[in-house]
């Protein structure tokens, strides 16, 4: 990759594997809003930036970025110096369904993100859908956060951090309209307070193995299985980690013939065939089943 700047964004030539769309439409965050354009507009990390992607020339331009932010923020974010065609060689040898979905989602990037906020994220995430999820995080941030920046004619918000939201009441969080989890973000938010944001971001390092940090995970107050897995995945670096959720399941059933109720057999089918990258392999499988008409 080589990486300039120009009139206030940073250029990055030389970005294989990679989509904006698949990334930012596959389930793992949201806080990433596509523009007509095509461009996507959010925030991560502190930041906020406008990104879009020329597929013909593999050339990245991030908005709002120079060269210091992208090394310190977005290279990392995005995942780039992952060797995602190895990746998908190796995922797709000897199973024609998953190169289908390779195929199909061939962009996907497993985001580095905040694992604090992801924890919050996916919480929320719960029995909902994706549109309203991006609207009680966004609600939740304007409410209990606090103002990061303003990029682009609008205003950013971060976040509540563990103490502030620990803090609150439900009644505080009604007008984020978050139902039965706003007890659980708050009570969430009391444990990690407690016990530090240190021992949340402890689970991401390479000491702590990804089924210690799943294990953990189950610690806090309204985090199952899914949603630990997709912490682990979206924001530890816990690439084995399998989320099974609805859609999941489907894929699991129509394409590899396992009973959809059957989520023991579905874990271990994962762990046997995609091995140390079977979170990868789940995005690549759930982008497929929610995008891909033809399934």
């Amino acid at each position: 990759m080589t990486v300039t700047e120009k009139n206030g964004a940073v250029i990055v030539e030389g970005v294989k594997d990679f989509d904006l769309d698949h990334i930012f439409d596959c389930g793992q965050c949201f806080r990433w809003e596509r523009r007509d354009d095509g461009a996507y507009l959010g925030t991560a990390r502190g930041r906020q930036a406008l990104m879009s992607y020329d597929s013909s020339g593999q050339e990245l331009t991030i908005y709002g970025a120079d060269k210091d932010d992208f090394e310190e923020v977005w290279r990392d974010y995005l995942d780039l110096d992952r060797d995602y065609g190895a990746i998908k060689a190796e995922l797709a040898a000897g199973d024609p369904v998953m190169s289908r979905a390779i195929s199909f989602g061939s962009g996907i990037r497993i985001l580095k993100q905040e694992k604090w906020e992801t924890l919050l994220s996916f919480i929320i995430s719960q029995n909902n859908n994706i549109p309203r999820i991006k609207k009680c995080i966004e609600s939740l941030a304007q409410t209990m956060g606090r103002p990061s920046g303003e990029f682009m004619s609008r205003q950013f918000y971060s976040l509540p951090d563990p103490e502030r939201l620990a803090g609150a009441s439900v009644d505080d969080l009604a007008p984020c309209r978050l139902g039965y989890r706003a007890r659980y973000l708050i009570d969430t938010a009391r444990q990690v307070a407690e016990e530090g944001l240190e021992s949340l971001e402890r689970l991401g390092t390479e000491e702590v193995s990804s089924q210690e940090a799943f294990d953990a995970l189950l610690g806090y107050c309204g985090v199952g299985p899914k949603v630990a897995n997709c912490i682990a995945l979206f924001s530890m670096n816990k690439l084995d980690r399998f989320p099974i959720d609805v859609w999941v399941r489907k894929v699991m059933h129509r394409l590899y013939g396992i009973e959809e109720n059957d989520m023991k057999r579905m874990a271990a089918f994962a762990a046997d065939n995609f091995g140390h990258y079977g979170g990868i392999a789940q995005q690549y499988l759930f982008y497929y089943i929610t995008h891909c008409k033809e399934i």
